[in-house]
């Protein structure tokens, strides 16, 4: 019996990361800069997957011209790509298309900064892959996108969910669990902000080595625990968690540089992708409580059930742990 329900949470968990890589968590993202009335230069960046690029490209109302510039970069895993943009009206109030996004599983953030001081920020998806630019600005714009590209990236970053997870099979009680999930979010909002405005800086590989890391210390530590081990984790849950925490705010931030900020109001771009990484955060934990409830009203729950819990995320984070290594040495 308890084989079979270590074998089926083995496979579940596989199965979810195999969910997860089918979504591209990394999106397109278009700057437009408005440099003389009517006229705007345009960077076009598309991330690669496998050293494969998406046939997507943005495209405009009749009465604009637009025209590919000379020359494209490979930075960081993503293609860049310049336009000019030469309009017989105004860009607000015309239609923006992403062609050929609906055939992907990518998202696409495009800022748009214009002459008049305008700035607009604006989130296709696939299924939304055509949107009308404002005709006014708002500030929902930025706050509606940029907190739904945190939501986004918190419940597609696998890694990220299996430390929140293995720092509820070490928490005891409602109080405890806040004053570590607090503790998780606190330090990881920090060192978010730091590496956004790059007052500090960490090269990503090395850190999401030891994002997997943390994640198997941390299982380990829920083993000992359920062993009838009492540990200093066990103990003060909310220490490691702001310890860690910090290491998960570099590997945040990695993900929003390669998102995009707007060239202004970057603080509240990034208070609301944190605001949507800790909503995320919030729903996952309110999600996995409210399946183990349900779980336990139908069937009796078995003992043994959080430590091989903690050896199924454990043996996934070892496996992104080598992945990882592996990567930083090949590369």
């Amino acid at each position: 019996m308890m084989f079979r329900f270590v074998v089926k949470l083995l496979v579940c968990l596989l199965a979810c990361l195999s969910a997860a890589q089918a979504h591209e968590v990394r999106p397109a993202y278009l700057q437009i800069d408005e440099q003389s009335p009517k006229q705007y230069e345009l960077l076009w960046k598309i991330p690669t997957k496998d050293g494969m690029v998406q046939n997507i490209r943005p495209a405009f109302d009749s009465g604009f011209t637009l025209t590919p510039l000379p020359g494209q970069n490979v930075i960081n895993g993503f293609v860049l790509f310049r336009y000019r943009l030469i309009g017989e009206k105004d860009l607000a109030g015309s239609t923006l298309v992403i062609e050929n996004l609906n055939r992907t599983a990518m998202d696409t953030l495009v800022n748009i900064s214009l002459l008049d001081g305008s700035h607009y920020s604006l989130l296709l998806k696939p299924r939304e892959n055509a949107i009308e630019i404002p005709q006014a600005e708002t500030g929902l714009q930025l706050v509606f996108s940029y907190t739904r590209l945190g939501i986004e990236h918190i419940l597609e970053g696998w890694d990220h969910l299996a430390f929140v997870a293995a720092l509820m099979l070490i928490v005891s009680g409602w109080p405890m669990l806040f004053k570590t999930i607090t503790a998780f979010t606190v330090a990881h909002s920090i060192t978010l902000g730091l590496a956004t405005l790059d007052y500090v800086s960490l090269p990503p590989p090395p850190v999401e080595a030891m994002i997997a890391l943390s994640i198997v210390l941390i299982t380990a530590e829920a083993i000992q625990l359920r062993n009838g081990r009492q540990t200093l984790a066990s103990r003060w849950p909310w220490t490691l968690a702001f310890t860690f925490g910090l290491l998960h705010g570099f590997g945040f931030a990695g993900a929003l540089k390669e998102i995009g900020l707007p060239q202004v109001d970057v603080p509240v771009a990034l208070l609301f992708f944190n605001v949507g990484v800790e909503l995320g955060q919030l729903l996952f934990i309110a999600t996995l409580l409210a399946l183990i409830g349900l779980y336990r009203k139908l069937a009796t729950f078995p003992k043994s059930a959080p430590v091989y819990s903690a050896y199924c995320i454990g043996t996934l984070a070892t496996f992104w742990l080598i992945e990882r290594l592996d990567s930083m040495f090949i590369s």
